[in-house]
């Protein structure tokens, strides 16, 4: 079993016009050097969205570029997937993917202790910063979703190093099935996995919530 991830890129950005009067800081770029690690996230990162982005449980965007190949099969020749960041994560990895991290896994990044919350939702601004539809519903489908961490200690991290696996509780639980159960239609085929869903602390609230609802 995997035991770490190798940080190939850390990524902040701020909030720029997108579409339509909407702002979106989905278009991050790496940092260089040392990032201070605070209780919402990356020092520079900024959200247009409290409602829907940021936030305790949505401290840490973490998109596997394990998946960049696959995506670079379907969108050959595609700018964004040239370099990091393309779906506007916060830590550009390689060694894992949701298939492997697991709900409430516990990782150190640098002197930082940060903590599995959910998977991503994709939403609109996928396709549109892709400049084409298709975007969010191969993510959807294919559960290549990227994940956010929760920080449990505040410190400081650097790309071109490792996170540790420090901790894990729920074995049973990849990300990847989480994320197929409450977003993916799997709450049909497995509605009691969806009640246990709901009473799992360590899921972020939104997510519970959801699970309560389907």
């Amino acid at each position: 079993m995997a035991d770490h991830l190798t940080i190939e890129a850390l990524l902040t950005g701020a909030p720029v016009p997108f579409r339509d009067g909407d702002y979106s800081a989905i278009a991050k770029q790496p940092v260089t050097g040392a990032v201070r690690v605070g209780w919402l996230g990356l020092e520079g990162d900024k959200v247009a969205d409290p409602v829907h982005h940021g936030g305790w449980d949505k401290a840490i965007h973490l998109y596997p570029q394990d998946h960049y190949d696959w995506w670079q099969d379907r969108k050959p020749g595609h700018p964004l997937l040239n370099a990091p960041g393309a779906f506007g994560e916060n830590i550009a990895s390689r060694g894992m993917t949701e298939d492997e991290i697991c709900l409430g896994d516990r990782f150190s990044l640098g002197s930082a202790v940060v903590e599995v919350s959910h998977g991503r939702q994709p939403c609109w601004k996928l396709d549109h910063r892709f400049g084409e539809r298709g975007v969010m519903a191969a993510m959807v489908k294919t559960g290549r979703c990227g994940l956010y961490f929760r920080v449990l200690r505040e410190g400081e991290a650097e790309a071109g190093t490792q996170m540790q696996l420090l901790e894990r509780v729920l074995p049973e639980w990849p990300v990847a099935r989480v994320f197929r159960l409450l977003i993916g239609g799997g709450h049909k085929v497995e509605p009691e996995a969806v009640r246990a869903l709901a009473e799992i602390s360590v899921l972020a609230e939104a997510w519970r919530e959801r699970a309560r609802k389907l």
